[in-house]
């Protein structure tokens, strides 16, 4: 999950706030105490961490909770609008045919994240094509175009070709036809004159829509500098974040970006290319706090999944099959790792926030997924269909055929009836999920 450890610390926050007897000012200084020290390990700007301290206790204590909504989620409210002034807006991205230039310095991470935006694209129902203009680095060129080819994207570059400037006419020329051309320029250890000279060139010659600065968040608070060192040359439009989830000073680059007005664009939040998102503050800080992500998680399954991966209408009349449950365990696996979806579900819906699992039990968890794929492959079709049919002697028989032991099979067949006992719930309204979010802190 991308900044684990601050979503703890937050978390362990809020969890101290909702088990308090009452609301008052010492609880209240207790939660705020715990919130600033997670933002500061997390390398937020100190005079940002304190101004935000002293907003949230003046108004915990002086304003009143809106209609229907208790101190407690008052409290609460007020912590997800004072992190929202922090962090700032994402960018306005829209989904049209654009031109955007790359820019930022090396080791940023600058090649592969335009190998992934150009992805993003394409996963939107987008053509998109890349322009490997990065002469500089020697690599840059091959490592774009092998990039490009796994993911099927459309590659422009002229390995022995030294002038950027050249190359980024005979590419826009080449590509088009293409919706979204998206140039890789150069990167160097420092902001140097020559750069700043390439840049405003292939500005001038692309007349880019967006202008895209990309930032490693191992720098924390140094991101400030870069953001404004960048924006002075050539002008950006937004910044893309990247390894947010292997640093602990993602909230230093998050907050400082903020601070030059230069909105976030996208995040990096993994190697694979799906592992790159869209930044969007609400629901950024909405994962972070535990209140999970499911417009996300939305998304991410419309463009994962196709209509035969799982049958929603068959679901929720409560026709639940293993052969749909088959299906179901397919079509996480297309979504990504196990951990990744979880921390889009809110808390209470088995989401992070609840019951904290360790990577071990994740994996345990993942593992067991696959023997029940196993599992099920030996099962008949009438059996897959009505689970019922399966009784003793065809439990040894799958145990058999599986190479699993009949008690793993039973547990297979607990965790259908489990699953589906579940549905009927959602079904029924038990668990409205679209009523719960509402009910949500009023947001």
């Amino acid at each position: 999950m991308v900044m684990e450890k601050l979503g703890d610390s937050l978390q362990g926050a809020l969890k101290k706030l909702i088990g308090a007897g009452r609301i008052d000012e010492r609880t209240v200084n207790e939660v705020v105490k715990d919130i600033q020290r997670a933002l500061l390990q997390a390398d937020v700007n100190v005079k940002l961490v304190m101004g935000m301290s002293q907003r949230i206790k003046e108004r915990a204590m002086k304003e009143d909770p809106p209609a229907g909504m208790n101190p407690r989620e008052h409290v609460i409210r007020i912590v997800y609008q004072e992190l929202m002034e922090i962090i700032g807006k994402g960018a306005v991205i829209q989904l049209k045919p654009q031109i955007i230039m790359m820019v930022g310095l090396q080791g940023s991470g600058k090649t592969t994240s335009t190998a992934k935006l150009a992805r993003y694209f394409q996963r939107k129902g987008l053509k998109a094509g890349v322009i490997a203009a990065d002469t500089f680095r020697p690599g840059a060129y091959h490592q774009l175009k092998t990039l490009c080819e796994k993911l099927n994207v459309a590659f422009y570059g002229e390995e022995n070709n030294p002038d950027a400037v050249e190359i980024t006419r005979n590419g826009l020329k080449a590509l088009e036809k293409y919706d979204v051309k998206i140039v890789d320029t150069a990167g160097r250890h420092a902001l140097e004159a020559d750069l700043i000279e390439e840049m405003e060139q292939i500005n001038a010659v692309a007349k880019p829509n967006h202008k895209f600065m990309v930032l490693d968040a191992g720098i924390g608070q140094q991101a400030s500098q870069q953001a404004h060192a960048f924006n002075d040359s050539v002008g950006i439009t937004g910044v893309i974040i990247t390894k947010l989830d292997g640093t602990a000073k993602g909230g230093g680059a998050l907050s400082a970006v903020s601070e030059t007005k230069a909105p976030i664009a996208f995040i990096g939040v993994g190697e694979t290319p799906e592992d790159f998102e869209k930044f969007e503050a609400d629901r950024f800080i909405s994962r972070l706090l535990g209140m999970g992500d499911l417009k996300s998680l939305m998304e991410k399954a419309e463009e994962t999944l196709s209509e035969e991966d799982v049958n929603v209408e068959a679901l929720m009349q409560g026709r639940f099959t293993l052969k749909d449950m088959y299906k179901q365990l397919e079509a996480m696996n297309k979504m990504g790792p196990l951990k990744q979806i979880m921390s889009m579900l809110p808390l209470g819906m088995g989401g992070m926030g609840g019951a904290k699992l360790s990577d071990e039990m994740f994996q345990a968890t993942s593992d067991k997924m696959k023997n029940y794929k196993i599992i099920m492959d030996s099962m008949t079709e009438e059996e897959m269909n009505d689970p019922k049919l399966i009784g003793g002697s065809r439990i040894k028989r799958i145990s058999r055929g599986s190479g699993c032991s009949p008690e793993e099979v039973r547990e297979l067949l607990k965790y259908h009836k489990t699953m589906q006992t579940a549905l009927k719930g959602f079904r029924g309204g038990k668990f409205n999920i679209q009523k719960m979010m509402k009910k949500r802190l009023g947001m």
